[in-house]
């Protein structure tokens, strides 16, 4: 025993045995291994020249500023802690120093105890750390320890030291690859980010995988976005990224008041907010104990911002505790400048979207109204009542007030309204028309505000609404008053506040809309009739005008007939340069019930009869009611016509408008025809076939 003793002694001794070792271990370290293996080797040659029991390598880790054990070979010391404060510990006093540290009998050691008591426990008695430098970069620190009491010699200590520089050279070596293989992992993320980024503008196929990319380079619990989801930034929504176990940390999809969210408090600073446990628990909101109760012990919060504008939070969150580092966080932020670009972009192509569809209903809108004539160029007449309304219209132009239309049937209510669009400041923008007594009331709602996909049975894509079109213009809702009482909330809701919802959707719109409404109708009865809400009438009835009949300014009939028989006469390739007086004066006696659409009408049949440069009109037409005046012969020529129109809605099947309606059978308008069928009673049971 003594004999193997002092030959070990002399082995550890011969100075060749240790140059010999020094360049094997100096060729080892050049060599392709992995570093643990690469300590395990060197441990094993070592032992041959020094005499030792375990080896251990400690490297600085920066973010906790610990030292942490990396390597243990050698004897096992139970309890011996993987990570030890940089200020209470051999380790750390030798990184701290860059100091050899050698203790030759740990029993009589007393600094250090929370790195040294297991040592001491498990009967090692000698410990020397030598610290790990390359130039002016400080790693960390390599221990040797020993059951021997004084069991490195100078000789040792000279040698452990030049393992030490080799060691190091090796360490950094390695830290540099580990770091490099992480910065390249970490731009390879990026780049995939980017490409998903500019991949597509769908953030529903955006956000999956985004958190994809991420989680290979930043482990984490839960990713969220959090994004405003009106103008006023009052509220948000959450939408939940998939993650490797994001469990329920927040319900997704769901809507939360912005004050009460963590976004808001990385929103207010303009930075990314990490917060701990203990910095959720004084919160105290309800998002904040959601998120602890479901265990997350970090979240970190980044702001996605551009320069125009603020979408929202980028949200991460981990079950650990001081869960991201530096490097993570970098990493984090610089996804989320991206993806608030890509938000940015995503909400422009949105918007530029939405424009598009608009442009093409208002495109389709408007080839409709060119399809369709206007059957007014201008305004015709001199009459003082007329001059009075066109007063009216020029003193209401320049506001955005709400204006009521009354007066007859064919009177020419649109041609007002249009003429108080064109003199308004929303002259270049959108002129959008509905009747509302020529839809169904179960599709009025529909076209005036619009509906959602599958918002109800036929809603086979999104429709933008008639108030969505005249976003920036003026709406004429005419015949205001055959709106149903169930609707009339919704438009009052507009009036008051320009805001409404589509059918099938829980978003809000806000239009900035001018409303000008149209009637010949008594609203005052209606609305003491239980028929029109009063405060609609109150909200539409801002400034009304009061269209006269063509019986009140019948000195403007001369000038509506020349000026009719021009417009047909150059439709129809005719020359008519005469007017007989017997037909003027009849067309100025004529009460003309149905105004200047009846007159307009009647003159499109004289032009049609006639032939040559004077003008045929079939004035029998007129004489024979004006003859038969209001009592029998009138009730029966009133049953007569009555029974003409019903006859040609049967034939017509019950269509009214169209090519092969029985308005363009009876050559009427189809607004003609419905207020003749009004006033003679005529109900669809009568004609149905």
């Amino acid at each position: 025993m003594h004999a193997e003793l002092a030959r070990r002694e002399n082995s550890f001794n011969s100075e060749p045995n240790r140059y010999e070792a020094l360049l094997q271990m100096a060729d080892l370290i050049s060599s392709p291994l992995d570093f643990s293996d690469l300590v395990h080797h060197l441990s094993a040659r070592l032992r041959t020249v020094v005499n030792f029991d375990f080896l251990n390598l400690l490297v600085h880790d920066p973010e906790r500023n610990v030292m942490r054990l990396q390597i243990w070979e050698g004897m096992p010391v139970p309890g011996a802690p993987e990570a030890v404060s940089i200020d209470h510990s051999s380790s750390g006093w030798v990184f701290s120093h860059q100091t050899m540290l050698f203790i030759d009998d740990l029993q009589k050691e007393s600094r250090f105890q929370e790195s040294l008591q297991p040592l001491k426990e498990r009967g090692i008695r000698s410990y020397c750390l030598l610290p790990l430098t390359v130039g002016e970069r400080h790693m960390g620190a390599i221990g040797f320890g020993s059951t021997q009491v004084c069991a490195f010699a100078a000789p040792d200590m000279q040698l452990l030291q030049r393992i030490a520089e080799l060691v190091a050279l090796t360490v950094d070596s390695s830290l540099s690859r580990k770091a490099l293989d992480e910065e390249k992992e970490r731009l390879r993320a990026l780049l995939e980010v980017h490409r998903t980024l500019t991949s597509t503008l769908e953030m529903r196929r955006i956000l999956p995988m985004i958190s994809e990319c991420v989680t290979r380079v930043v482990p984490h619990d839960f990713a969220g976005v959090t994004l405003y989801e009106d103008s006023d930034h009052k509220s948000m929504k959450v939408f939940i990224l998939p993650a490797p176990s994001s469990g329920n940390v927040i319900e997704p999809g769901k809507s939360v008041a912005a004050s009460e969210t963590l976004a808001i408090h990385a929103i207010a600073e303009k930075k990314a907010r990490t917060f701990s446990r203990e910095e959720l628990l004084q919160l105290n909101t309800p998002v904040s104990k959601h998120v602890i109760e479901a265990g997350i012990q970090t979240m970190h919060c980044i702001p996605l911002m551009t320069q125009k504008n603020v979408y929202g939070v980028l949200n991460v969150g981990s079950r650990a505790h001081d869960a991201f580092s530096p490097e993570d966080n970098e990493l984090l932020d610089q996804v989320a400048a991206q993806l608030a670009i890509s938000l940015e972009n995503a909400r422009a192509y949105q918007e530029i979207r939405q424009l598009k569809e608009r442009l093409e209903e208002e495109k389709l809108y408007l080839e409709g109204e060119i399809q369709s004539e206007l059957h007014f160029e201008e305004i015709v007449g001199n009459s003082a009542v007329l001059k009075q309304v066109l007063g009216q219209v020029a003193t209401v132009s320049a506001s955005n007030a709400t204006v009521l239309i009354l007066g007859e049937t064919g009177t020419g209510k649109e041609l007002i309204a249009r003429a108080i669009h064109k003199m308004s400041r929303r002259a270049n923008r959108s002129f959008i028309k509905l009747n509302c007594a020529a839809i169904p009331t179960g599709l009025l709602e529909s076209e005036l505000f619009g509906h959602e996909k599958g918002a109800f049975t036929g809603a086979i894509s999104q429709k933008v609404g008639r108030l969505e079109l005249a976003d920036g213009g003026t709406l004429f809702l005419d015949e205001i008053g055959d709106i149903p009482l169930e609707l009339q909330p919704k438009l009052l809701r507009v009036l008051q506040d320009q805001e409404f919802e589509r059918l099938g959707s829980t978003r809000t719109l806000r239009v900035d809309v001018r409303l000008i409404a149209a009637t010949n109708r008594e609203l005052t009865t209606a609305v003491a009739q239980g028929q029109f809400r009063r405060d609609l009438y109150y909200r539409v009835n801002v400034f009304p005008v009061r269209l006269p009949a063509l019986r009140e300014r019948a000195e403007d009939i001369p000038l509506l007939v020349q000026h009719f028989i021009r417009k047909f006469a150059n439709r129809m390739d005719k020359t008519i340069e005469t007017i007989p007086t017997e037909i003027m004066n009849a067309f100025r006696n004529w009460r003309w019930p149905g105004n200047v659409r009846e007159l307009e009408n009647f003159i499109e049949r004289s032009v049609i009869l006639t032939d040559g440069p004077v003008l045929r009109a079939p004035l029998a037409e007129l004489r024979s009611e004006a003859a038969f005046g209001d009592g029998e012969g009138s009730s029966t020529l009133h049953a007569a016509e009555r029974e003409h129109i019903l006859r040609v809605l049967r034939e017509a099947r019950g269509v009214i408008s169209g090519p092969r309606g029985a308005a363009s059978r009876l050559g009427l308008k189809r607004t003609t025809l419905q207020y003749k069928m009004q006033k003679l009673g005529i109900a669809r049971a009568d004609y149905a076939p």
